[in-house]
């Protein structure tokens, strides 16, 4: 940059001064650290990558209408009513699924179940939970990090279960056995039990892929059709697709392109102490610190080591978290370990505050700590003995996750 004598110049170059002048002094907004939030793409993205990222952003911010296939009934009329920010939903947003209460076949499909949708249009009357089903509601997850957990291998989630509980720790952990839809199409890695494979999203692992639960997504929280599932779940009828295959396909490459949540103030001693504790409290026998993807071809996803926090297994959380409902081969007191990661950003997307377990019932992370049973009540009781200053290092430790 130079200096000018103002007086002596042409009006134009006059102009230019007072243009670069505002432009010095218009104040900006300070970007967040990346850290701070959950959502941006995982490094390492071609291109072209990168160009479907966005087309990816841009649709999951669409809003649908009427017009748009909207309906008749639905839950919310865009995938960010749900996940703001990428991040946890709110009671606002908390979803009812009913019906299920073994391992057999739904009874109540033919009345709108698995999933209640709770608004309609003009018109149109939201749906009721029929008579004598359970149900249980399911606050929406944070989106951040879904590809690295779709690409550990299944011989991975196998080698972590302990159905018997072999080693006597008190952790069993068990995979959810479903079956698929015709449309996801399962790596030559996959491992297959009785014709069904290994879930590893939802609140019970009930959804295959990000393309499964892409598509349930669009279905039943939108009630917009596609190719892979044209069937309008109002009247039942198979009409034509409401959202195009390549958007969908893009609103995947987005959730699967994610960036995996950054810890934060990892060097603190205050939260090195929490992790250790962490530890020794045995938290990490669900709560996996540590786990590998296998080949995706995505390259950026493929053999990468992370840090979710979760081991993707279904475990036995005791009777108070008891809902009557299940889906695929898990027990109506069996819940998927969540991810850990990102936790202590979700008040940022929850509205200020924090709504955790399965259903947003916890409004602190003690307080879901301490509503822990079954495989987890050693842990708990761990946890309730633990001395004021390692209660609250082990909450400082979760915090910057």
């Amino acid at each position: 940059m130079y200096c000018i004598n103002i007086f002596s110049t042409k009006p134009f170059l006059l102009l230019i001064f007072c243009f670069t002048l505002l432009s010095c002094d218009a104040s900006y907004v300070e970007v967040p650290a990346d850290d701070e939030l959950l959502d941006g793409p995982v490094d390492g993205l071609s291109n072209s990558e990168s160009a479907q990222f966005l087309r990816g952003d841009a649709a999951v911010n669409e809003v649908f209408t009427r017009e748009t296939g909207l309906g008749p009934t639905f839950v919310g009329t865009s995938c960010i009513n749900c996940h703001a920010g990428d991040g946890k939903g709110h009671l606002f947003t908390t979803l009812t699924r009913f019906g299920q209460i073994d391992e057999t076949v739904n009874q109540f499909l033919n009345q709108g179940s698995p999933q209640l949708q709770n608004r309609a249009l003009p018109g149109y009357l939201p749906e009721q939970i029929p008579a004598g089903a359970t149900f249980s509601k399911f606050t929406p997850p944070a989106f951040t990090g879904l590809g690295f957990l779709q690409y550990v291998s299944d011989a991975d989630l196998i080698k972590m279960t302990d159905p018997d509980d072999s080693n006597g720790d008190g952790i069993s952990g068990s995979v959810n056995w479903i079956t698929i839809p015709g449309y996801s199409i399962p790596a030559s890695n996959a491992i297959t039990q009785n014709s069904k494979y290994i879930g590893r999203y939802g609140k019970k692992a009930s959804a295959f892929d990000l393309l499964h639960q892409t598509v349930n997504a669009y279905n039943q929280d939108m009630g917009i059709t596609s190719v892979f599932n044209p069937i309008d779940h109002y009247s039942n009828l198979e009409i034509d697709p409401e959202i195009s295959t390549a958007k969908v396909n893009d609103v995947i490459f987005y959730l699967s392109t994610l960036k995996a949540p950054i810890q934060r103030n990892q060097n603190d001693a205050g939260v090195i102490r929490g992790k250790n504790i962490f530890t020794q409290i045995n938290c990490v026998a669900c709560h996996k610190s540590e786990l590998k993807t296998s080949y995706s071809p995505i390259n950026a996803l493929s053999y990468k080591t992370f840090a979710p926090y979760t081991d993707l297994l279904l475990h036995d959380m005791g009777s108070a978290l008891d809902d009557g409902y299940t889906e695929g081969s898990a027990k109506t007191y069996e819940w998927r370990t969540p991810p850990l990661w990102g936790i202590g950003l979700s008040e940022n997307s929850q509205g200020g505050n924090l709504f955790l377990m399965h259903d947003g019932r916890a409004q602190t992370i003690e307080q879901a700590i301490t509503l822990h049973g079954g495989e987890a009540e050693q842990s708990r009781n761990a946890f309730e003995k633990l001395s004021t200053q390692d209660k609250e290092a082990l909450l400082k430790f979760i915090k910057s996750l």
